[in-house]
């Protein structure tokens, strides 16, 4: 039995992972640190624990505390959401060691996917084609040069067992590739605990497509269609659309090679195949074992509540519909909306929620942590909410997007509110003419200072405007008291006659 969850995350995706318990009548345990204490999961959890303070490494991605943890607590499971812990294969097998559950697919899964080399064969031996690069680990500057001349400048060098956008350098040229080399070996063993990478051919200016999958123990795999992720910054993704620009035909084409690359590794619970898309020629990127950020667009556009789907597999449920039942309606898209300054560079912003207004009206959904008097740390990522409008079509949805960001009101914070804004305004997201590199071509920052200039425009416009009321305000006020001591003046004159 599946009865008490223990979450082992924060923010929104924890608050999400919490609501979708409830809908399964199952109990919750959120934990914190102290900087999370007052936290929106801890407010809705039906237990929280704390995980003190300290450094993330010392709380959040502390494996032995969690587990301990939720065995003391009582938990049957951990859902570890995204990021932190949630593709750690040893920190999935501690769990299956005291017994527990943990809610995405096995250790041994996410041990061989966390190796993209490995992803990579397992792709390529499955049919789908891969980025011309590497077959193995590149140990050596020699290895580095023979690749690079086989598939040609510029080149792409990846950590193994990196993710997040860290650890990738892009070449141009033999000059700069053994700096690039060592700097990424240095990056990848810092962060990822080894230096080991790979070389690909560098795929400038993709579109970013991925297709959504779930697979329940009983060999049942369907695919949920493809997402675009193309506005990204920084490698991080900033607003996300389903489905994609791709054909009926070639969605479905691409959903059945991802269901039998899932089928041939003997995968469980949901995940996502990422591909690059350049000149009408598909690749494979990576696949991520866990839940999305974005999750919720294909939840809008299907119907299905993925996270709920991802504890019923967890418990070892079949899947409720094959493929035939998946129907895809409308456009969805999602705006990510994170702390942070984007006339400064995107400078992370901390600070605690003075006011919030969340957009409401027809297919309008906010998934966040905050509420009113919320503070906002220093310590995590900048994402604090995520705002996904549903349309007929993706022209209605742009237009209820508009009128939806217009409405979000988040003060006390400087968040990228007016990005998403200013992104709206241009002809290539309105026509569809994105790719990764978007956000530097489009002149987004031209908009931005426009925005600003309007904003201080309206600023002092309303400061005279209310310095003139102030002064209408204070003749009137005059003229009024005026008026009443010339009718006490007549008073007293009438007194002075009736009662001489």
């Amino acid at each position: 039995m599946l009865e008490t969850v223990l979450v082992a995350n924060r923010g929104e995706i924890a608050v999400r992972i919490i609501r979708a318990c409830k809908i399964l009548n199952i109990k919750t345990i959120a934990l914190f640190t102290d900087d999370d204490a007052l936290s929106l999961s801890v407010k809705l959890a039906d237990e929280a624990y704390s995980l003190g303070s300290g450094t993330v490494e010392e709380t959040y991605l502390n494996i032995p505390k969690i587990v301990d943890l939720a065995s003391e607590a009582g938990a049957d499971a951990i859902h570890p959401g995204y990021g932190f812990l949630s593709e750690n294969s040893t920190f999935s097998l501690e769990i299956n060691k005291k017994g527990l559950i943990f809610i995405g697919p096995s250790p041994e899964i996410l041990q061989s996917l966390g190796d993209k080399v490995e992803a990579r064969k397992l792709a390529k031996k499955s049919g789908i084609p891969i980025i011309p690069g590497s077959d193995g680990y590149i140990s050596s500057l020699d290895d580095a040069e023979k690749v690079a001349e086989e598939i040609g400048y510029p080149i792409i060098i990846k950590a193994v067992f990196g993710g997040g956008g860290r650890g990738m350098e892009i070449v141009k040229s033999n000059e700069s590739l053994e700096v690039a080399l060592m700097g990424c070996q240095a990056i990848a063993e810092n962060f990822f605990g080894s230096k080991e990478v790979f070389i690909e051919k560098y795929i400038s200016s993709p579109k970013h497509i991925e297709i959504q999958f779930l697979a329940d123990n009983y060999d049942n795999v369907i695919h949920l269609g493809d997402r675009e992720c193309s506005i990204q910054r920084s490698h991080q993704k900033i607003i996300e659309e389903a489905p994609s620009f791709l054909s009926t035909q070639k969605r479905m084409e691409m959903g059945s090679d991802v269901c039998k690359l899932i089928s041939n590794i003997s995968y469980r619970n949901a995940g996502t195949v990422e591909f690059l898309w350049k000149e009408d020629k598909i690749y494979f990127n990576e696949i991520n074992p866990r839940i999305q950020v974005e999750h919720p667009i294909t939840e809008m556009i299907t119907g299905v509540d993925l996270v709920v789907q991802q504890i019923r597999i967890a418990r070892n449920e079949e899947l409720q519909f094959k493929q035939k039942d998946i129907n895809f309606k409308g456009h969805a898209i999602e705006y990510r909306i994170n702390a942070e300054d984007p006339l400064q560079s995107y400078l992370p912003q901390t600070g605690v929620v003075d006011e919030l207004l969340v957009p409401g009206g027809h297919n309008v959904r906010f998934d966040s942590f905050l509420y009113p008097s919320c503070k906002i740390p220093a310590s995590y990522d900048s994402l604090i909410g995520k705002l996904i409008i549903w349309g007929n079509n993706r022209q209605e949805a742009i237009e209820r997007s508009m009128m939806a960001l217009k409405e979000l009101t988040i003060s006390g914070v400087t968040t990228n509110i007016s990005l998403h804004q200013a992104i709206l305004e241009t002809k290539e997201f309105v026509n569809r003419e994105v790719n990764t590199d978007f956000l530097e071509k489009a002149r987004i920052k031209d908009i931005l200072n426009h925005f600003e200039k309007m904003k201080l425009v309206a600023t002092i416009s309303a400061y005279y405007k209310n310095k003139e009321n102030q002064k209408s305000s204070a003749i009137i006020q005059k003229k009024n008291q005026q008026a009443v001591n010339r009718w006490g003046l007549q008073s007293k004159v009438e007194q002075q006659r009736n009662y001489p």
